[in-house]
């Protein structure tokens, strides 16, 4: 059902993108804007991981270092028949967990100081699963096409508006009904398509939080430590760059309210909800 969801969601934004390139420039702006946004596509996610790494600052973590670590998530790759990702220490005392990577064979998982030292291992194993399940979803992929097809759409619509302001189309064909009509899209859209954005990132979380459960073989590991990530992301915001907050496990700023309906993350108390009725 998530999966439906998320492949509908994506579909609104395709239309969105071609809507508005179609007015600013017929099928050919359409296709324009179209090309531009596939381009950021493929940057963003043949480079997902160098940039995640760097913009929330994690280290390389050697078996020597972390065994346990290592032990664990090769076990969990071994079980989903994934290749080994690469893993990266996250400086900061906030419990949280991320997974990047544009394919499982160039993935990267990293976790927090805090959470090394705030969860028993069966919650470790229940965030690193899930953290795996992204992985093996290929959310990275999908997530970076919402971001980027979100990210055209307010381009062309900016253009639009501002084209408006210029008097631009103001001796067109089209007449006075065609500009505003394009005005009101240009003002809707981009709203639309962030809403999209943000309820593909929650089904996706969803569906990663079911495949972990799998994986680890059980679900109260994961439910367990959500609990414990969502108090100690409300009693250490970490310091990190908001376009990464869609990563972690749990929102790494939720330590200010936040409507459901503008986050990236489901609430915690549906997920831990949804975990305890599996069945495994």
């Amino acid at each position: 059902m998530n999966t439906l969801k998320v492949w509908m969601l994506m579909a609104v934004l395709t239309v969105l993108l071609v809507l508005l390139g179609q007015a600013v420039g017929g099928q050919s702006g359409a296709l324009f804007f179209l090309i531009i946004a596939l381009g950021m596509n493929f940057f963003s996610y043949y480079y997902s991981d160098k940039i995640a790494i760097k913009m929330t600052g994690s280290r390389p973590v050697s078996e020597s270092e972390a065994p346990e670590l290592y032990a664990i998530v090769r076990r969990l790759a071994a079980k989903a028949g994934l290749p080994m990702p690469k893993l990266y220490i996250t400086p900061s005392p906030q419990p949280n967990a991320f997974a990047t990577g544009r394919n499982p064979q160039n993935s990267a998982v990293a976790v927090t100081e805090g959470l090394m030292r705030m969860l028993n291992r069966t919650e470790l194993e229940g965030v690193l699963a899930h953290e795996l399940a992204h992985i093996k979803n290929r959310d990275v992929l999908v997530g970076t096409v919402a971001a980027a097809m979100a990210g055209a759409i307010t381009m062309i619509a900016s253009l639009i508006k501002w084209g408006a302001i210029l008097g631009m189309n103001r001796d067109g064909d089209e007449g006075p009904g065609h500009l505003a009509g394009a005005l009101v899209l240009a003002i809707v859209a981009p709203i639309a398509a962030m809403l999209i954005q943000l309820a593909v990132s929650r089904s996706r979380e969803y569906m990663a939080d079911a495949t972990g459960a799998w994986m680890a073989g059980n679900s109260d590991g994961l439910a367990n430590a959500l609990l414990k990530l969502e108090r100690g992301a409300q009693a250490m915001p970490m310091e990190v760059n908001p376009a990464a907050s869609h990563l972690f496990i749990v929102n790494p700023l939720s330590g200010s309210a936040v409507l459901n309906l503008f986050s990236t993350h489901p609430p915690i108390a549906d997920r831990v909800r949804k975990l305890r009725e599996l069945r495994l």
